[in-house]
């Protein structure tokens, strides 16, 4: 038997209620295995989650077998997935970017769009819709951590970036991520 951490993806999707991740983190922990990494949010009524679990091989197959029961208890759509341990390097730089604007269709896939061209990765991105303060107006906000290949020029991506968004009239900003 190996001793060898492995991991598996979950994603799950159900009904908000309280005590879903109470449960969800619980059943994960009782089978010997922990929650190395997650996303948990509520999007509209339905709670949505993805987890990054680690454990021996063996206690991530008792996961596995145990699902089906979880999601009829926790009324929830549960899929598993293994995964192997992410791998860094490529010499590749964090960066966050903040993008603010009236909210209109389009502006993920027109920011996808800038980054995938120039072979940067989006990492990880957080969006969300809000009314204005004082007027009321649908507003967007997103949050992007990108991965910028080392080799560059980070002042000419920049101004490229501002340069872009001016376009298409978003209030960004592009800055390096800092560690606290």
């Amino acid at each position: 038997m190996s001793t060898k951490k492995t991991f598996m993806v979950l994603s799950a999707l159900g009904e908000d209620h309280p005590g879903i991740v109470n449960r969800l983190s619980r059943a994960i922990l009782e089978q010997g295995c922990s929650i190395e990494d997650s996303r948990m949010t509520v999007l509209g009524g339905e709670f949505a989650a993805i987890l990054l679990v680690e454990g021996k091989w063996n206690t991530l197959a008792k996961i596995e077998n145990a699902l089906p029961e979880l999601e009829r208890t926790l009324g929830l759509t549960i899929i598993s997935k293994r995964t192997s341990e992410r791998k860094y390097g490529g010499n590749k730089i964090p960066y966050i970017v903040d993008v603010i604007a009236m909210d209109h269709p389009g502006i993920v896939n027109q920011l996808a769009g800038f980054f995938a061209d120039r072979n940067i990765n989006i990492e990880d991105m957080v969006t969300n819709t809000y009314p204005a303060p004082h007027t009321g107006a649908p507003m967007f906000a997103v949050h992007i951590t990108v991965g910028i290949p080392a080799d560059t020029h980070i002042g000419s991506l920049r101004d490229e970036f501002m340069e872009y968004c001016d376009t298409l009239n978003l209030d960004s900003a592009l800055e390096p991520l800092k560690n606290f």
